[in-house]
């Protein structure tokens, strides 16, 4: 049991070197159970809870834009909304907006552009035409099923890396968990690790297809343990996507990690996420359980498509005292 809490159960484990991959005996893993009523009381204590209103609630609002992966995963992607997206996430607020709320010289971008290996290059293209940095992450190993031939989801990473992605979000193969299988888990994850390289591994860990909120801790502990960056809950593909439950569990496993470990991981909901208000509650839950230390985009981010344009109607709103029409704010 971790120290004074009582929703996740673990036991001990070596020091591991933040995004390094690090030997280790799992049998410890198959004595990890979740206290599931725990975990839904405390769900239920954060939808039940009131937001944030006027100044604060733009401030907050803002802090979320700065931790979005802004994402496009459709199968008529092309070169040309690609640039769109690029071009909002290097300007993902009105100017005039920002201009009213003293915030136009702070540099405001996006944490990430996310799009499928294919359209790396095109992003990659578009942000250093927009002259910026903004970091291109894309999906890879089979996204979003991960039934893809091994080989074939390792060339897939290394692909993506040499067209100048930065980050990759990896799928695991769900069977693995399901099955019981960590140290081919272990094993699988390494080797995602291995391919990556220097860009930063994002292991998505499809929580809706794991079968319980114990299969969630373990999956996240094994992903950090083989050398992830970030644990991401989901591919936004599945039935159930990035839910509170799943999230506590998630977050009680990164901070079990740093207790034992001293070291960092990333947290990533990704799915679902739709509303203002639901960014200023998934921002909350992480200050409440992991600390503001946690709210950068080197260890948190949001992965979302249509969020950016909710925030943006809250904060023309908050500006001008009525809600935007569409054409008011447009994607790009």
């Amino acid at each position: 049991m971790s120290p004074g809490r009582e929703a996740v159960a673990s036991d001990g484990h070596s020091p591991h070197a933040g995004g390094r991959p690090w030997s280790a005996d799992l049998s410890w893993i198959s004595k990890i159970q979740v206290n599931q009523p725990a975990v839904l009381r405390r769900a239920e204590q954060i939808q039940a809870r009131r937001t944030v209103k006027k100044e604060w609630q733009a401030a907050w609002l803002l802090k979320a834009v700065t931790l979005i992966d802004l994402t496009t995963l459709s199968g008529d992607d092309t070169s040309s909304n690609v640039e769109r997206l690029c071009y909002k996430a290097r300007y993902p607020i009105r100017e005039d907006l920002l201009k009213a709320l003293s915030m136009h010289d702070k540099g405001i971008t996006t944490a990430a552009v996310c799009v499928y290996p294919a359209r790396v290059s095109d992003a990659v293209k578009a942000l250093r035409a927009a002259g910026c940095k903004i970091p291109v992450a894309s999906v890879a190993t089979g996204f979003p099923a991960g039934q893809t031939h091994f080989k074939t989801r390792l060339e897939e990473i290394r692909l993506a890396v040499e067209d100048g992605a930065s980050e990759i979000d990896v799928v695991i193969n769900r069977n693995l968990v399901l099955t019981g299988q960590w140290e081919a888990l272990y094993d699988e994850i390494r080797q995602f690790r291995k391919a990556c390289g220097e860009a930063h591994l994002k292991t998505i860990l499809a929580t809706g297809e794991l079968g319980s909120l114990t299969n969630v801790y373990k999956a996240s502990m094994i992903a950090m343990m083989a050398g992830a960056d970030f644990i991401k809950t989901s591919t936004g593909k599945e039935t159930v996507n990035a839910t509170f439950p799943v999230a506590i569990v998630m977050l009680r496993a990164i901070r079990d990690f740093f207790w034992k470990t001293g070291n960092k991981i990333g947290f990533k909901p990704a799915g679902g996420i739709r509303t203002a208000k639901d960014s200023i509650a998934w921002l909350s839950l992480v200050k409440e359980e992991l600390g503001t230390e946690w709210l950068t985009p080197e260890l948190f981010r949001i992965g979302a498509s249509g969020l950016l344009s909710d925030i943006e109607r809250q904060i023309y709103h908050h500006v001008t005292g009525r809600y935007a029409a569409y054409h008011d704010l447009p994607m790009s």
